[in-house]
């Protein structure tokens, strides 16, 4: 018998119960993972509270996760018993032990630890495909991430530095500001307090950013829409302050023939060799220290109905663990 966080109906916090629950021997195509460390992440939320469908219940939250194969089943190849190895996209990690097929997997570099892995796997790679993929980041560039020092904006902040961008960040506090601008933050705004558009202009001598990258939702809507250059790519890729309803699309031709998209990292990971292709990503630039991954709190995984809580009300910075 071992432990795992479960939801029997959406919800609150106090939805998520800490179970006594049965993991058997891997079926085909199946290994048995022993979790390390556990990610957080705001599509937990979502989940939780039936934003998003996870199908019945109850059910085992959790996206992401690092930890030790212990049993490999029949017809695996390509990993091994004792092989270090992290996911996302993976529904069921808030556990200490789980099932899962191999094909969302991918092997840990030995310079990668596993809190590391776990904190990075889906922000990390969602980051990736949000700077190469949804918009390709060129040198030189002006961008404008929302919510920057979360775990996504300051992992994307720091790469697309790398990648020779300047940076704007918008944030909800003048803490939160020196975080973001310590993640390679070029220009700081308080969305909460300042005209983001009107300060984008300002950065940008009036021409707008080329791409607006926007993981809050209705509440920054029009902030990112009224920041872009004519022609400009809105990715709204996050909820945090409720689902965008109600959307005109004539609004985008009025404001300069925008585009937008609703990204999800499963597109951009969808079979083996652009999973490969995006986790390598990750691991080269974290591994060579470009991008720093910014573990700002654990919890143990008992207790992850007060980190949802935290995340929910904006406690939190960077990316946050939970320790089986």
């Amino acid at each position: 018998m071992t432990k795992a966080i479960r939801i029997h109906e959406y919800g609150g916090a106090d939805n998520m119960k800490w179970e006594d629950v049965e993991v058997g021997a891997p079926g085909e195509g199946e290994v048995r993972v022993k979790h390390n460390a556990v990610g957080l992440n705001f599509i937990d939320v979502y989940q939780r509270t039936g934003l998003y469908d996870i199908g019945a219940l109850p059910a085992t939250l959790g996206m992401e996760g690092a930890g030790v194969i212990e049993e490999v089943g029949a017809g695996v190849e390509g990993f091994a018993t004792g092989d270090r190895v992290a996911y996302a996209m993976g529904l069921g990690s808030y556990s200490e032990v789980r099932l899962m097929a191999t094909d969302r997997l991918v092997k840990v570099p030995d310079n990668i630890d596993d809190q590391t892995a776990a904190a990075m796997m889906l922000q990390g790679m969602t980051s990736r495909y949000l700077l190469k993929s949804s918009y390709a980041v060129q040198f030189g560039d002006t961008i404008l991430i929302m919510a920057a020092a979360g775990g996504v904006g300051q992992i994307m902040s720091q790469w697309a530095s790398h990648l020779g961008a300047t940076v704007i960040g918008c944030v909800g506090s003048e803490e939160k500001a020196a975080l973001a601008k310590a993640n390679g933050c070029d220009h700081t705004i308080l969305y909460n307090t300042e005209d983001v558009a009107a300060r984008v202009r300002e950065i940008t001598d009036g021409a707008g950013v080329p791409v607006s990258y926007d993981s809050i939702g209705q509440a920054t809507l029009n902030a990112s829409l009224d920041s872009l250059a004519p022609c400009g790519v809105f990715v709204t890729f996050g909820n945090a302050s409720g689902p965008i309803t109600d959307f005109n699309p004539g609004i985008l031709g009025g404001k300069g023939s925008l585009y937008m998209q609703r990204p999800t990292l499963a597109t951009f990971t969808r079979n083996r060799e652009l999973l490969n292709e995006c986790a390598n990503d990750l691991f080269d630039v974290v591994g060579s220290g470009a991008v720093k991954i910014n573990v700002g709190q654990t919890y143990p995984l008992s207790d992850t109905a007060q980190a949802h809580r935290d995340l929910e009300d904006r406690k939190t910075t960077g990316s946050t663990v939970l320790l089986p």
